[in-house]
């Protein structure tokens, strides 16, 4: 396979190379992921994380392994082992649909390499029009909030929600970025506080917890989140924390968007209730992990509840921006990401 790089995977001599986001900011250190098994391991630790990254990293995984002679039955095999490495991700099924599709072909290599180096570059495309649609909707002068990270280190391209929020810095738009902490496990002050410095972006880190005193005070103009899966009624489930944030948004009458490919869409899942949600390690509330070692705070034994993500309504979301451009709340209530519209 050709060379590749992006913020957050490389392929280089024929092996997969993924940029260690739980080392971040503190190191930027690369893993190479020479089988199943280990970007299996890589997903459940976050170590590649973003719902567009991890359905590409096992998309470009499968074509290096076929490059490398594995037999079509063992990728086969392999292809669903990946499915359920992260059961929320919608992106991960539908790209891996892509690569099931491929490998059926009698020329499966060089079908699945075709697939998989399409799906990057798609993504980078997706990236740019999510960006363009988007800062559309940002006002000059604008004080915008973000959750989790949804950038580069999430993609192939320039991210989706984060894109948003550069390209509108970019035409001069953005005052500066309030950005969640993200607990338990920090991704907005990690990841996203990183982005942001490394784009010259001004922003201010938050705790979690102060986003209403800031929505209280009118000291934010509009929040912008990702998404891992949008049902066919709209319904969206993101990093948990995300649903607090529309809850808050609706009360003080702030627009809450949804920045997303439509690979993030499910027409096939008819509502938030429907979207499975994981659950993760306890230790990830009980305690904090990174570079810098282990650090363990609550009582030990304590019964923990930790689930990734939470389900936002579509009633409280003031817009979809997709690559296909925005959705509105009144084309979902006419039913635009039922199954009938996206195929006709």
């Amino acid at each position: 396979m050709q060379t590749l790089s992006t913020t957050s995977l490389q392929v280089r001599d024929n092996q997969l190379w993924i940029l260690d986001q739980q080392a971040l900011p503190q190191q930027k250190t690369w893993c190479v992921t020479p089988d199943v098994g280990t970007l299996v391991s890589h997903i459940k630790a976050l170590r590649v994380r973003g719902a567009p990254l991890i359905g590409l990293s096992a998309s470009l995984l499968l074509a290096l392994l076929a490059e490398g002679g594995m037999p079509r039955n063992q990728l086969a095999e392999s292809l669903e082992v990946l499915r359920a490495a992260r059961p929320t991700a919608v992106n991960l099924m539908n790209n891996l649909d892509r690569m099931k599709l491929a490998l059926t072909q009698e020329n499966f290599v060089t079908a699945l390499t075709f697939e998989a180096l399409r799906l990057v570059e798609e993504d980078k495309t997706l990236c740019d029009s999510i960006a363009e649609a988007g800062s559309a909707l940002v006002k000059p002068g604008s004080r915008l909030l973000t959750h989790c990270n949804t950038g580069g280190l999430a993609t192939a391209g320039v991210g989706t929600a984060l894109g948003v929020i550069v390209r509108a810095h970019q035409q001069g738009k953005v005052s500066h970025v309030w950005v969640d902490e993200t607990r338990p496990l920090l991704q907005g002050g990690r990841l996203t506080a990183w982005e942001l410095g490394e784009r010259c972006v001004p922003y201010r880190l938050i705790c979690d917890s102060m986003a209403a005193s800031l929505m209280g005070q009118k000291q934010v103009d509009a929040i912008w989140v990702g998404a891992d899966r949008i049902a066919a009624n709209g319904d969206v489930a993101n990093k948990i924390g995300t649903y607090s944030l529309a809850v808050l948004a609706h009360y003080h009458r702030i627009p809450f968007y949804v920045a997303a490919p439509h690979t993030t869409l499910d027409v096939h899942c008819p509502n938030g209730a429907a979207i499975p949600i994981e659950e993760r390690d306890a230790r990830e509330v009980t305690g904090v992990a990174g570079s810098f070692g282990d650090v363990q705070w609550a009582p030990e034994n304590a019964s923990v509840f930790n689930p990734a993500f939470d389900v936002t309504p579509a009633a409280l979301i003031a817009g979809w921006i997709l690559d296909t451009g925005v959705v509105t709340p009144a084309q979902v209530e006419a039913g635009i990401f039922q199954p009938s519209s996206a195929n006709g």
